[in-house]
């Protein structure tokens, strides 16, 4: 099986307030929108994937599923989402697996982990050298 693109969809119990959550609060832009009312939708840009919104629905996500965004600083953006009244989960630190990660929830409850990569990670590492 080849892949050649993927998204996270999610279906808000709340449509426009999870639209401005996503666009407004976090600052994702849109790749394209598409139909009205109940049909509606939008796709963000998601760093090397996508994150779709659509339709409506009455029961909130799973809390096996979580939301994994890598960001340059996440003591910045934890503070900014402060800030923007979002609820903070868990504060940055430095986790065993040496990433700095910080939790926050979305207006449905879906967990947000805020990903940075310091320097010295494995992550970081340049893999056509092994």
């Amino acid at each position: 099986m080849e892949i050649l693109s993927s998204r996270f969809m999610l279906h808000p119990r709340d449509f426009d307030r999870s639209l401005r959550f996503y666009r407004d609060v976090l600052g994702l832009h849109p790749m394209r929108e598409f139909g009205t009312g109940p049909t509606r939708g939008v796709v963000f840009f998601l760093g090397g994937g996508y994150l779709e919104i659509a339709d409506s629905h009455e029961h909130p996500p799973a809390g096996s599923t979580e939301l994994w965004l890598q960001v340059r600083d996440v003591a910045r953006a934890e503070q900014e989402l402060r800030e923007a009244g979002v609820p903070i989960l868990e504060s940055a630190v430095q986790k065993p697996w040496g990433l700095i990660e910080a939790r926050v929830c979305d207006p449905d409850g879906l967990t947000l982990i805020l990903v940075e990569v310091p320097p010295d990670h494995p992550l970081r590492r340049d893999h056509r050298s092994m």
